[in-house]
């Protein structure tokens, strides 16, 4: 994941920043919980294509 892209990506739902996931390959949300994969080395950036996190995930 390129970082300058990384800088500027921010969470489509309250645009708080994003952490890299780079084992499960997705942009995740610690505020609104949600994981956004990354397909094709593509951000997919739509709430409805995000997963919503367990509890136990990134406390």
């Amino acid at each position: 994941m390129d970082k300058k892209l990384l800088d500027i990506l921010v969470c489509p739902v309250c645009k708080g920043k994003l952490i890299y996931d780079k084992e499960r390959q997705e942009l995740v949300c610690k505020a609104c919980r949600l994981a956004y994969p990354i397909r094709d080395d593509i951000p997919v950036m739509l709430e409805e294509e995000a997963r919503q996190l367990e509890a136990d995930e990134y406390a």
